[in-house]
Formats: C-alpha cells, sequence, structure tokens
C-alpha cells in the first residue's frame, strides 16, 4: 500500500491536455507533430540552435511535462563535466531543472505542470511552459558548448555564460 493515498482523482475532463497544446501551437504558428494522443513534440528556433520541446501527459499523475532537447550529444570523456555544470546550472533555476538523459547522452531542460482533480491548463500557462524551457535552453546552450567543444570546466564555462556586459561599445 502507497504512503500516501490520493482521493480526489478524478480523470474526467472536458478536454485533454494535449489539446491546450495544439491549439496554442496552432495560433502560434508553431511546428508540431502530434503523431500520439499524450504526446506532442514542437520545434522552436532559438539564437543558438533549434529547440525540439516535447510535451507529453501523464495521465498516472495528472502532469503536463514539458522536456526541451537540443542537439547535443555528449562524449564519454565529458560526462562528468557536464554533469557538474548541469548541478552548477540548477542552482539558478526557479522553475525546471537540466538532466543528462542516461540512455543517449543528451541534455534536456525538464518541468511539469501538475493538474490534479480533473484541472485543464490554460494558454497563458502552456505558453509560459514553453518559454521557461526554451529560456533556459537559450541562457545556458553555450555553457554546455564551452565544456563540450572548448574543454572549459563547468565553473568557467558558467561564469562565461552567466557573464553581462553593460552599456554599449
Amino acid at each position: 500500500m502507497p504512503l500516501l493515498h490520493i482521493d480526489y482523482y478524478d480523470p474526467s475532463r472536458s478536454e485533454h491536455p494535449l489539446d491546450v497544446v495544439e491549439r496554442l501551437a496552432s495560433l502560434r504558428d508553431w511546428i508540431f507533430d502530434r503523431a500520439e494522443t499524450d504526446e506532442m513534440s514542437v520545434t522552436s528556433p532559438g539564437r543558438w540552435t533549434n529547440y525540439n520541446v516535447a510535451f507529453t501527459w501523464i495521465e498516472d499523475v495528472e502532469a503536463l511535462h514539458v522536456a526541451c532537447a537540443f542537439d547535443l550529444k555528449v562524449p564519454e570523456r565529458r560526462l562528468q563535466e557536464i554533469q557538474r555544470l548541469i548541478g552548477l546550472v540548477n542552482e539558478q533555476l526557479w522553475i525546471g531543472h537540466f538532466d543528462l538523459w542516461s540512455s543517449d547522452h543528451v541534455v534536456m531542460f525538464r518541468h511539469s505542470l501538475l493538474l490534479a482533480g480533473g484541472a485543464v491548463p490554460t494558454q497563458p500557462q502552456c505558453a509560459t511552459m514553453m518559454k521557461c524551457a526554451v529560456d533556459a535552453c537559450e541562457r545556458y546552450y553555450q555553457a554546455f558548448q564551452f565544456v563540450l567543444w572548448a574543454g572549459k570546466s563547468a565553473r568557467e564555462a558558467l561564469d562565461a555564460t552567466l557573464f553581462e556586459t553593460e552599456g554599449e561599445a
């Protein structure tokens, strides 16, 4: 028996949570694909690369999950330093977190919106989930690149990425 039993679970909703995301994607002219009832992918162009954003409905916990990945496969020799960087980056985040998908060695940002009790997400909530995911990837993309391709330490890469100039030259 689970430690905590939830009696208020109600799987009935007026619409599937991903229907809201799909409508939003259509309105915003996002490139998307919904091949499965509970999964949808959106492509978002960024300053550094294109981001693949996957929205997944997880019925068991009534959560809308977003995962944002970019084309960055981590070689074995840099795994430990990327893990250090992920830890440092996650300390900076208020919403969501970065993970290293161990089977593919791919870095991704993840976050979930809990919708217990039959709640349906709003378009502003879904748009904010998308924005938070892409913004986090945009902000830290270069740090991951510095660790992978420039051989920088996690701390050096993060410091270089977070360095902001003031004024104009």
